[in-house]
């Protein structure tokens, strides 16, 4: 991985190899960033996404690898709780083809995404302040403090 600084963004490089999310988190934390936003695209060979169940709270896991997995959409957040330890939010979509060559897709709140030839992540530090996390009342899940 690789990534530069243009004024407040920064675009990294992810190269094969390379876990996506502990990557923008590894990111995040040397650049001291406790609040973000990131999109990006690529392409991955090991995946693991969730679908959170509202009854039990949990993710029911769906993991696909051994095929090219198209990142064709990455969209996340970075907030952070009021001890400074930043969290990821993150939800992606992916395209691969089946055993008959058709398009199939895989998507939901990703938990790992290891790259097979590369990706692209653009983040885009919160200026002016800090957004905190909380767990909401009503629901049980955690969210936004602002």
């Amino acid at each position: 991985m690789d990534y530069k600084k243009f004024n407040d963004y920064i675009y990294a490089r992810f190269d094969k190899g390379d876990e996506i999310i502990s990557g923008i988190l590894d990111i995040c934390r040397k650049e001291e960033i406790l609040s973000a936003t990131y999109s990006g695209i690529g392409g991955c060979g090991d995946v693991t996404v969730g679908t959170l169940i509202p009854e039990t709270n949990e993710f029911l896991k769906h993991n696909k690898s051994s095929v090219m997995l198209e990142m064709i959409s990455l969209n996340g957040n970075i907030s952070s709780d009021d001890n400074n330890n930043i969290e990821h939010h993150t939800h992606a979509m992916f395209s691969y083809l089946d055993e008959n060559k058709e398009p199939k897709f895989l998507g939901g709140h990703l938990l790992k995404a290891t790259v097979l030839y590369t990706a692209e992540i653009e983040i885009k530090p919160v200026q002016g302040g800090v957004i905190r996390r909380k767990q909401d009342e009503t629901t049980g899940i955690i969210v936004w403090k602002l």
